[in-house]
């Protein structure tokens, strides 16, 4: 795929959705975002002591006031098909915030060489 810039993948990916989408915080007055975090990267494959493809680890935070399992299964859905691959998923309450949170994990495999 040659190199991607990840952060705007996701956010064009998840643009139709039309919530805000953040990278590390949201400082907006909407009930319901999306924040991801770039929590990790590393070498997946090596040749000639060159790095060829790297791996790379997101958290995405769906925050809402009210009902959003619809609005995480389209997220969750968007990623996976451009090419995220979910790792893990869970749901809380955020009682200081007053607002529901579902915690999504993906990698995403990035071909650094293409020869």
């Amino acid at each position: 795929m040659g190199n991607v810039n990840l952060d705007k993948l996701i956010r064009d990916t998840l643009e139709p959705l039309n919530i805000p989408v953040a990278k590390l915080r949201y400082s907006g007055k909407a009930d319901t975002y999306i924040i991801f975090t770039e929590y990790n990267q590393a070498p997946k494959m090596t040749a000639d002591d060159q790095e060829v493809i790297t791996k790379y680890f997101f958290q995405l935070d769906v925050f809402s006031e009210g009902n959003f399992t619809d609005l995480v299964n389209e997220t969750r859905a968007r990623l996976e098909n451009v090419g995220f691959k979910r790792m893990f998923e869970s749901e809380t309450y955020d009682e200081d915030m007053n607002m529901y949170r579902s915690i999504m994990r993906f990698n995403f495999e990035n071909n650094i060489r293409s020869d």
